[in-house]
């Protein structure tokens, strides 16, 4: 069973730093694409950034220069790390995962995880 765990999540004052965890498990995928969403209070679900299992990254306009999608040593571990934090990024973070197999036969997998917390205050 694939499964995503997030963490890191809490609450840092304006101007601060966090970093979100995304370990994926139970997988056999050959490579993938993983994308840190958020949904704030009263607003849509937003992507902020991706990154592939090549290491290709992508970021929103909104978090450029301020946010690092990174792979761990494990490449199972997915980084979102979040620097000069603003209080209109507090939202649920969430990863999601597009996961190819080794056959090409084989339909993709689609997974979520169940969310972190990230509250800035001003």
């Amino acid at each position: 069973q694939v499964q995503l765990v997030e963490s890191g999540g809490g609450s840092v004052e304006a101007g601060g730093s966090l970093k979100l965890s995304c370990t994926m498990s139970g997988h056999t995928w050959s490579s993938y694409c993983v994308v840190w969403f958020r949904q704030g209070p009263g607003k849509e679900r937003e992507g902020v950034a991706a990154i592939d299992s090549d290491a290709s990254v992508d970021y929103a306009e909104s978090v450029k220069g301020r946010f690092t999608v990174s792979q761990g040593d494990d490449m199972n571990i997915l980084y979102l790390e979040m620097n000069n934090l603003k209080p209109e990024d507090t939202a649920m973070y969430y990863c999601a995962a597009e996961g190819y197999p080794v056959s090409t036969m084989i339909p993709p997998t689609h997974r979520w995880g169940q969310g972190t917390q990230v509250t800035v205050s001003s």
